[in-house]
């Protein structure tokens, strides 16, 4: 994708949105620019160094509780405002928004995603990303941002799909992965380096007040 803006009715937009309607999930390869991968990079790793990602937890409100057994990265939640590579990143989030309501008719109001960082050795076990007791997560999106980027360095997303079929996702630079969020159950793989990503969710208004 060349430029920082873009429209929802961008052709990759809209290859994304038929692939969720075909089967549920997409992989685009190249779906931002290096010099906002390379922004975006610099912004966590800045983060982690001023020990702002804190270690993440499993289930949600008071039942919240850290398990390295179960998932190692450590996250920290974006807020528009805060960098000019955040806000861009967002306002491109927000155009898949609107282009998932045009052609799916989900009714997604917004979009909340956090930096992560997988340290050498991390993982996060096989999970899916809605709650049981709060469905307002549609859609996860997960883009990549680890430049030059090996197979042998692993860190795959291996998502597990119909008929028993597995799909393995490197997490090299500028990838984003776009799935259903209570229908494909996936998990992060071991890493030789520190593995960096921006993980978020489109969610629709639920049941309960925000």
């Amino acid at each position: 994708m060349r430029g920082m803006q873009i429209s929802s009715d961008h052709p990759l937009l809209l290859s994304i949105v038929d692939d969720l309607a075909e089967r549920g999930w997409s992989q685009q390869d190249l779906f931002l620019p290096p010099a906002l991968v390379a922004a975006l990079a610099a912004e966590c790793r800045q983060r982690a160094a001023q020990g702002e990602l804190a270690p993440a937890a499993v289930g949600r409100g008071p039942a919240q509780e850290i398990r390295e057994g179960i998932r190692g990265d450590r996250i920290q939640w974006l807020e528009s405002g805060e960098s000019s590579a955040c806000d861009q990143y967002l306002a491109l989030m927000d155009a898949l928004r609107e282009a998932l309501n045009r052609g799916l008719f989900l009714g997604l109001e917004d979009f909340e995603c956090h930096f992560a960082l997988y340290p050498p050795g991390a993982f996060y076990r096989k999970h899916v990303d809605r709650f049981r007791d709060d469905d307002r997560r549609m859609v996860s999106a997960v883009v990549y941002l680890n430049e030059a980027w090996a197979p042998e360095h692993g860190g795959q997303l291996r998502m597990y799909l119909e008929q028993d079929r597995e799909h393995d996702v490197a997490p090299t630079g500028g990838c984003l992965v776009v799935f259903l969020s209570g229908e494909v159950p996936h998990e992060v793989m071991p890493a030789m380096h520190d593995r960096l990503s921006l993980t978020g969710w489109f969610r629709r208004r639920g049941n309960e007040p925000f």
